[in-house]
């Protein structure tokens, strides 16, 4: 059996008593906005630090804990602090926490993320909807094949589902909400990217820069999970912006826009979970 498999359950049985009812959302915070799960109707957490052999996270402002809660009446897992590839783990590891929350029963994937803007016509602040990815780091399938989650090569055509974006674009619209929509670029971090990387970037058709998210719609998708994402311009990247670049100054804009950013969350799990039920 397939090694990360064998972890993965090994995950989940050193918690599954502990979970108190079957998710339907599982949901991701990124930098700066883990204080969303704080809104939610929280039922139970479960600190990574007691899960068995599950990886810690290690960034200021990731509080390292699965909340489970309601969001209206939806039942939702969410990620406060996500695990990423620059911390050094494997990529196996960092996607873990992606394929325990479906093993949990989840059916939605929503991400979310803190990034630098490549597109000129980006102001920080913007949320960006999340069409497409391109993934700059190691692929997480690699490797022997997980059949139990997908085949061995899954097809990527619509991994941010169309149907979710149309649905998270009207709950924009309805609360007069301006939501960019572009391809987000991940590279590996920890340090910010170059602005010959940027211009990379930009040139290969990318609208935003971070370190997450792409590797985890990768291991959704090939377990079957409608994704969606929602990135937070929370800078404008290297060569775009002349200051330097500054972790402080992601926190600070997503404080800024913490409450636009709820409401857009809130409306789209809620009207999501209807669709697909």
């Amino acid at each position: 059996m397939n090694p990360a498999y064998i972890k993965l359950l090994q995950c989940f049985d050193s918690i599954k008593e502990r979970i108190p009812f079957k998710p339907k959302v599982a949901l991701i915070l990124g930098s700066g906005l883990g204080d969303y799960g704080d809104t939610m109707d929280i039922v139970s957490t479960i600190p990574y630090k007691d899960i068995a052999g599950f990886p810690q996270s290690t960034v200021q402002g990731h509080k390292g804990q699965f909340i489970f809660g309601y969001v209206g009446i939806v039942p939702v897992v969410c990620m406060q602090g996500r695990v990423h590839y620059y911390e050094g783990y494997p990529i196996t590891d960092v996607v873990l926490p992606v394929r325990l929350m479906k093993l949990m029963g989840a059916e939605v994937l929503f991400l979310t993320n803190a990034a630098g803007g490549v597109n000129t016509k980006y102001s920080a602040g913007d949320l960006m909807l999340i069409s497409d990815h391109i993934c700059m780091i190691p692929n997480p399938l690699m490797g022997e094949n997980i059949s139990e989650f997908g085949p061995r090569f899954p097809d990527m055509s619509d991994t941010y589902d169309r149907a979710l974006r149309d649905i998270i674009k009207e709950q924009a619209e309805q609360m007069g909400i301006v939501m960019q929509e572009g391809v987000y670029v991940q590279f590996s971090g920890p340090s910010y990217e170059t602005p010959a990387e940027v211009r990379m970037a930009r040139a290969l058709g990318g609208d935003a820069v971070g370190m997450s998210t792409a590797v985890e719609a990768v291991a959704a998708n090939h377990m079957g999970m409608h994704i969606c994402g929602i990135s937070c311009i929370t800078n404008m990247a290297a060569g775009v912006q002349t200051s330097p670049l500054d972790h402080a100054e992601v926190q600070e804009t997503a404080d800024r826009v913490a409450a636009t950013f709820s409401k857009v969350v809130t409306a789209s799990i809620i009207a999501i979970a209807d669709a697909i039920n």
